[in-house]
């Protein structure tokens, strides 16, 4: 049985909560390949080849994508619009880690065909706690279709 890397592309503007997110991945031993862009832009350029991003060489399509929403330049409901318009990215499981429970925010994000949204929990164990069993359950468990 091969083990595949596991993909994480991880799109957080705050460094803090950048570095929480990928040590409690790791404490989980679910960081094996993690990609840490810094905004939404970055992120849009990444999976669709454009921008720094450009050329020949295709990028590997994650298995999953922690998003989080408000960020300079491309917020990340753009970026959720962006993966699940596409055909190319459509099937990639978005998570979206955000400080905010902006009932507007929640609904558009499951209008843009969200998988799953969830507030920062503000303590550092509750952090640890919820990234892990995310991490398990969209890694490990979520049955993902064949593409």
């Amino acid at each position: 049985m091969s083990h595949e890397a596991i993909e994480i592309l991880l799109v957080e503007d705050n460094p803090h909560d950048a570095e929480l997110t990928i040590r409690a991945l790791k404490k989980n031993n679910l960081a094996n390949n993690i990609i840490h862009l810094k905004d939404g832009s970055e992120a849009i350029d990444y999976l669709f080849n454009e921008g720094i991003y450009a050329g020949e060489e295709t990028f590997p399509k994650p298995k999953a994508i922690l998003l989080d929403l408000k960020m300079p330049k491309v917020n990340g409901i753009e970026v959720l619009r962006r993966v699940k318009s596409d055909e190319r990215t459509k099937f990639i499981p978005v998570i979206v880690l955000t400080s905010s429970n902006e009932d507007p925010d929640v609904s558009k994000c499951y209008e843009l065909g969200v998988n799953s949204y969830i507030v920062k929990p503000v303590g550092f164990e509750g952090f640890l706690k919820a990234v892990s069993e995310l991490g398990m359950y969209w890694l490990l468990l979520n049955q993902p279709p064949k593409n």
